[in-house]
C-alpha cells in the first residue's frame, strides 16, 4: 500500500504552489518591520527630545510612523501590522498628551498601553486564532490549511503567550522606570532595555518559529505541502 502521505505535486510549478521563504529571508523581514515601526521612531525621539524638547520629539516619531505607512501604500507595498499598531498607539497617546496639556501622562500611556496589549494577547488565547497567528502572514506566505496545522497552531498559542509576558514586563519596567529616573535618562534606558527585551524575544520567536517549519516542510525554497493520499 501506497505511504498515507505523499507530496501533492512532484513538480510544483511557481503557478500551483505557494513560494516559501528561506530563514534569512524571514529573519530580514521581521528586522525590517522592527527597524521602520520601532526602532526609527524611537531614535528619531531621542534625538529630537534632546535637541527641541519634548513636543517636538513626540510629533517627530508620529510622523515617521504615518510617513512609512504612506510610503507604503504609495509604492503599493504590504503594510506591517506592527507598523499600523505602532501608529495606533502612538496617534493615541498623542492626543491624550495634547487634550491634558501633559507630557507625564504621554509616557505613562506605554504602561496602560503595554497592559491592554498583553490582555489583548492573553484574551485571544481563547480564540482559535490567537494574536500572533492574526501577525504571522506580515512574516510568512499563510493559508488557511497552514493555520489548521497541530504543530503550527500550538506554536502560535506559545508565541502569544511569551509576548503577552514581554508586554507585562515592560510594562512594569516602563512605571519603574519613569517614577525613578529623569526624563533624559528615562528615554534612554527604556528604549535600550525595551529593544533588548524586544530582540531577545524575535530570536526566541524565529527559532522556535525555524523548528515548527522545518518540521512542517515549510522552510526553503522547495518546499511545499504535504497532504494524505486518498484512499
Amino acid at each position: 500500500m501506497a505511504s498515507s502521505i505523499t507530496l501533492l505535486r512532484t513538480a510544483p510549478t511557481s503557478a500551483d504552489a505557494p513560494h516559501r521563504p528561506t530563514l534569512p529571508t524571514v529573519i530580514r523581514r521581521v528586522a525590517l518591520s522592527l527597524l521602520i515601526a520601532c526602532v526609527i521612531p524611537a531614535a528619531l525621539f531621542y534625538a529630537w527630545l534632546m535637541l527641541a524638547g519634548v513636543w517636538p520629539a513626540i510629533i517627530a516619531a508620529l510622523a515617521w510612523s504615518y510617513g512609512a505607512i504612506a510610503w507604503r501604500a504609495a509604492t503599493k507595498r504590504r503594510t506591517s501590522g506592527l507598523l499600523i499598531l505602532t501608529a495606533i498607539v502612538m496617534t493615541g497617546r498623542t492626543m491624550i498628551a495634547l487634550v491634558s496639556d501633559s507630557t507625564f501622562l504621554y509616557f505613562l500611556q506605554p504602561v496602560i498601553g503595554d497592559g491592554v496589549v498583553a490582555a489583548t494577547f492573553l484574551l485571544s488565547l481563547a480564540t482559535a486564532r490567537p494574536m500572533v497567528a492574526r501577525l504571522a502572514g506580515d512574516f510568512y506566505p499563510m493559508d488557511h490549511e497552514l493555520h489548521l496545522r497541530p504543530r503550527i497552531r500550538r506554536l502560535f498559542w506559545h508565541l502569544t503567550l511569551l509576548w503577552a509576558v514581554i508586554g507585562l514586563g515592560k510594562g512594569s519596567l516602563t512605571l519603574w522606570l519613569l517614577e525613578s529616573q529623569s526624563l533624559e535618562t528615562f528615554v534612554l534606558v527604556k528604549s535600550i532595555v525595551v529593544l533588548v527585551l524586544t530582540g531577545l524575544a524575535v530570536v526566541a520567536t524565529i527559532a522556535a518559529a525555524a523548528v515548527v517549519a522545518r518540521t512542517e516542510g515549510l522552510m526553503g525554497p522547495n518546499a511545499h505541502h504535504l497532504v494524505p493520499e486518498p484512499g
